[in-house]
């Protein structure tokens, strides 16, 4: 089927021109121009994925987010200035699945809503149809984590994670103790060749910390080696 893709910027030139850019890869979209507006199309009518700028009147991206993932875990990806690390990171931090900076490419764009679709794809499937995989439950101390259902639970509490973070959070728990590089993390998570900078991973590892102290204030199984990256201790 062909997937819907939601715009929502404030700013018509970004709206018109990505919306054709969209459509001549096949998408069919959507646009609105503010999050108000958006914000009870997206949950009445859900896309497949929806695209946010954060600066915006009326309701900013930020509080879009925030409103829209009360209803709706759908992918989001967020439209942010070169300036805007600490909104990228809160983004990132209440759900979103990426970011991209203006001004950007159409092809990088495009090629991570693909990437993102395609995950979002295998993940329903495999919850609908488990034997479509062989993939079993991974257990790890106190972590389990099913790829067949993307469940994961900490000590039997269900902790709800996006796709790129169960995929970050599944390379790190195949091995524990194995270092694993922001760049293999990058591999994992985005896996057709697309540039992803350090503050993307980074800032996917403080949010599967913060969503794991949750429901365990104590979690620190995700360990943190400076100039080298990042391993799961399941001790």
């Amino acid at each position: 089927m062909t997937a819907t893709i939601a715009l929502v910027d404030d700013d018509r030139n970004i709206l018109t021109s990505v919306s054709i850019a969209l459509q001549t890869e096949g998408f069919l979209t959507r646009v609105y121009s503010d999050g108000e507006t958006a914000l009870k199309a997206l949950t009445d009518n859900p896309p497949d994925l929806a695209i946010f700028d954060i600066k915006m009147p009326r309701m900013d991206g930020l509080e879009l987010l925030r409103r829209l993932r009360e209803k709706s875990q759908i992918p989001v990806i967020f439209l942010t200035s070169k300036d805007d690390e600490l909104d990228e990171a809160l983004g990132l931090a209440m759900g979103a699945d990426d970011y991209i900076a203006k001004p950007f490419s159409q092809r990088l764009l495009i090629a991570r809503i693909r990437a993102i679709l395609r995950r979002t794809e295998v993940a329903a499937i495999t919850a609908e149809d488990p034997a479509s995989t062989g993939s079993e439950p991974l257990v790890r101390g106190r972590l389990s984590m099913d790829p067949a259902r993307h469940r994961t639970t900490w000590g039997g509490e269900p902790v709800t994670l996006t796709v790129t973070e169960f995929l970050i959070l599944e390379t790190l728990a195949q091995r524990p103790g194995i270092v694993k590089t922001r760049n293999q993390l990058m591999d994992a998570a985005y896996q057709d060749d697309i540039y992803v900078d350090d503050r993307t991973i980074d800032s996917h590892i403080k949010r599967l910390r913060r969503k794991f102290r949750g429901v365990d204030p104590t979690f620190d199984a995700i360990e943190t080696l400076y100039g080298a990256g990042y391993r799961f201790s399941d001790e």
